[in-house]
């Protein structure tokens, strides 16, 4: 099963730019992603399904009010804290606290934001 977070495309909608990313603009146009929109879609997917994903692919705005300019232009959003919403970055730090407590190895992680300052955080939860 592949998790695909994001609260208005479908997988196939970022095939234009993830190639770069990537390497094939073929992996997203499959048809057989599961959608989740928002934080807790994801924590119900992950928790009802951890054993069968394979794939997580992260957005990282997933309300209106995380598109925040100054998110996209590399300059800290100081309003992040605020957010009523929990975006992809809180999504991808629950997931991985997860997969160590439950002692189970990640799905392979893709990040298909458009927001390079958050796509660079949620990249940065997984690395060790």
């Amino acid at each position: 099963m592949k998790l695909f977070l994001d609260d208005i495309r479908i997988p196939s909608d970022c095939t234009g730019y993830m190639y770069r990313r990537i390497g094939t603009t073929d992996y997203l146009n499959t048809e057989d992603w599961f959608i989740v929109r928002n934080y807790d879609e994801f924590i119900e997917a992950i928790e009802f399904n951890s054993d069968e994903i394979t794939h997580v692919s992260f957005d990282h705005d997933l309300a209106d009010e995380h598109y925040e300019p100054s998110m996209y232009d590399g300059t800290y959003n100081d309003h992040y804290n605020n957010f009523k919403e929990k975006t992809g970055y809180d999504c991808a730090m629950w997931m991985r606290d997860y997969y160590e407590i439950m002692n189970k190895p990640l799905p392979q992680i893709i990040v298909h934001s458009m927001n390079p300052v958050g796509t660079q955080n949620i990249i940065n939860v997984f690395k060790k």
